[in-house]
């Protein structure tokens, strides 16, 4: 079992950055597969982005593609998220989620741990 623990959220001015960091506690951290997810005021969860146990894979959705990257330190059970360049349709609370053993997953169902999630607003 893991638990998570997102911070760096905040306020930014529209093209600025923040870099979200996901702390996990328990063992094993390295043998899972951990995603960014956001959920904005009345819309559905939705990956941003998720990385494979060892960091070689990452997947972006498309609207985080060249202003986002995804990044994992095993030695300091540490998830990042680099954003660059926001946009206020960034904004939203940011959670980070993991899943053990398996590879990237898109489908917010297929992860069983989740933080408690870290507010992003990003002002125009």
């Amino acid at each position: 079992q893991v638990q998570l623990v997102e911070s760096g959220g905040g306020l930014a001015q529209a093209g600025g950055s923040l870099r979200l960091s996901c702390s996990a506690s328990g063992r094993d951290f390295s043998s899972y597969v951990v995603g960014w997810f956001r959920q904005a005021p009345g819309k559905e969860r939705e990956i941003v982005a998720a990385i494979s146990r060892t960091g070689v894979s990452t997947y972006y959705t498309d609207s985080a593609k060249g202003r986002f990257t995804i990044s994992r330190d095993n030695a300091k059970n540490t998830v990042y998220l680099q954003m660059n360049s926001l946009k206020p349709g960034d904004t939203a609370v940011y959670y980070c989620a993991a899943r053990k053993l398996l590879g990237i997953s898109t489908n917010r169902y297929e992860y069983d741990y989740w933080g408690q999630g870290t507010q992003v607003t990003v002002s125009s």
